[in-house]
């Protein structure tokens, strides 16, 4: 079996996860016995192969996408506050402020007021892929959640949403232009 880092603590559940130095990584209970802990990382090891590839791969997009982060940086500042002007007119909304992030985890986010943040990272993904996010912040400004209030929004502007949603989901093509 492969070694993996354990980390206990006052949970209930185990969980099990990749972390960035590609090794396993899992939590559990602190009185749980070491044999089940064993045992549920043995009935996971498909699941953490291909798991530990797709981690892989993004920690490769993330170095990449660090080489070129003033490129897309300045890209994100050109690209995007057009976009969200554009969609803003359709969908009748107003953010009141767009800021551009590193965010890693999220492509980007609407506060309570308005505010949007799209993360550079987002430079990376193909324009209808863009475009989406832009449009499912502004959503956001009308309804906080993703209810189907939230989706029929989306769905009215961009019908082909899910399929521009999936477009986030493939892992990013590094150094390219988005256009």
């Amino acid at each position: 079996m492969k070694e993996y880092t354990l980390i206990r603590s006052a949970r209930k559940t185990l969980s099990l996860e990749v972390g960035k130095d590609l090794r396993p990584l899992v939590r559990a209970p602190r009185r749980l016995p070491r044999e089940e802990i064993d045992r549920f990382v043995g009935q996971k090891r498909e699941w953490l192969r291909r798991a530990t590839e797709q981690k892989r791969r993004q920690l490769a997009v993330d170095a990449a996408a660090e080489s070129q982060k003033e490129a897309l940086l300045a890209r994100a500042r050109a690209v995007l506050p057009v976009r969200t002007a554009y969609y803003s007119q359709i969908m009748g909304l107003r953010p009141a402020h767009i800021s551009i992030t590193s965010a890693k985890t999220r492509f980007g986010s609407c506060s309570g007021d308005g505010r949007l943040c799209f993360s550079w990272r987002l430079m990376l993904y193909p324009p209808e892929a863009v475009d989406y996010v832009v449009v499912h912040e502004l959503a956001h400004i009308r309804c906080r959640n993703h209810g189907k209030a939230f989706y029929r929004l989306v769905a009215g502007v961009l019908p082909d949403h899910e399929a521009r949603r999936a477009l986030l989901r493939a892992a990013p093509c590094p150094g390219a232009d988005g256009e």
